[in-house]
């Protein structure tokens, strides 16, 4: 039982990792630099194959265990779970706010192209004298 709670333990370590991950990038987002989100998610997908793997072996760890656990180890389990469903709810309120933070550069990105497009067609107009200044003379 005891390798299940240094494997319990072990997976709290990497969501805290990944916890600080989306802190680190979080502010980065929130200043509107994207520059390292390939790097962000490449790392945020280590993790979690980390955490897939000791899952496995906190699962084989379960398969394996012959004796009956004491009231001690039920509670020090509990308290390692505990600490996991807290890091778990940080980090899905961090994800919503990656998403936020992305949908609004995304957003922002459409905004700026549509305002391009619209000044491309307003110079596209003038230059190829349709503009106001050819009704201009044309009611002159």
């Amino acid at each position: 039982m005891m390798r299940i709670i240094t494997l319990l333990n072990q997976k709290n370590h990497y969501l805290e990792k990944f916890y600080s991950v989306n802190e680190k990038e979080l502010l980065n987002f929130s200043k509107g630099n994207f520059d390292g989100i390939e790097a962000f998610y490449q790392m945020r997908d280590k993790i979690l194959d980390l955490i897939k793997y000791l899952d496995k072996e906190i699962e084989a760890a379960q398969e394996n265990m012959a004796t009956p656990v004491s009231s001690d180890v039920r509670l020090q389990v509990k308290e390692v779970l505990a600490i996991k469903d807290e890091y778990v709810s940080r980090i899905l309120a961090q994800d919503l706010e990656v998403l936020t933070c992305i949908e609004m550069a995304k957003s922002n990105i459409i905004r700026e192209l549509q305002d391009l497009r619209k000044t491309k067609s307003a110079m596209g107009r003038y230059k190829s004298g349709r503009g106001p200044t050819r009704r201009l003379d044309e009611e002159a």
